[in-house]
């Protein structure tokens, strides 16, 4: 019998980074993965470039116009028969102050603190890479008028 082909959702997510710190945002309580902390993004619309999504999702979710800059990291993980493929990219510049639209809560961390915060499995796995990219990259700055 032929294996039933997994569903794979393409996800773009931002590093968005200030004074050494990370933006995560906490899922609604009524939603999958509810509680857990992420980084702000969400799913490619077909047709929908990774970037032109992530501004989108940037905007939806937080009410910033942000500039996209360069994939980071791109992963893969499955949830039971659903995949998701993790496209990470940075977020250095932005206008306006993020707002909490889609989430529970947001906060600014240090990225050191993502080991001790319930995460999606998706980003456990890949936790080092993260680690890594986040300590190592010089901080970014709000676009001011």
């Amino acid at each position: 019998m032929k294996q039933k082909r997994p569903q794979w959702t393409p996800v773009v997510t931002a590093l968005i980074r200030k004074k050494g710190q990370v933006l995560l945002g906490q899922r609604p309580p009524d939603g999958s993965l509810p509680g857990q902390w992420e980084f702000p993004g969400g799913k490619i619309e077909v047709g929908e470039s990774p970037r032109a999504a992530l501004k989108r999702e940037l905007l939806e979710e937080l009410d910033i116009h942000a500039n996209i800059e360069n994939l980071r990291l791109a992963n893969s993980h499955s949830y039971g028969e659903r995949g998701v493929l993790l496209l990470f990219y940075d977020v250095l510049f932005w206008k306006g102050e993020p707002k909490s639209k889609h989430h529970a809560e947001l906060k600014w961390i240090n990225p050191d603190e993502l080991k001790n915060l319930e995460i999606p499995d998706a980003n456990k796995k890949i936790l080092s890479d993260l680690l890594e990219i986040l300590k190592t990259d010089p901080p970014s700055e709000e676009v001011t008028k």
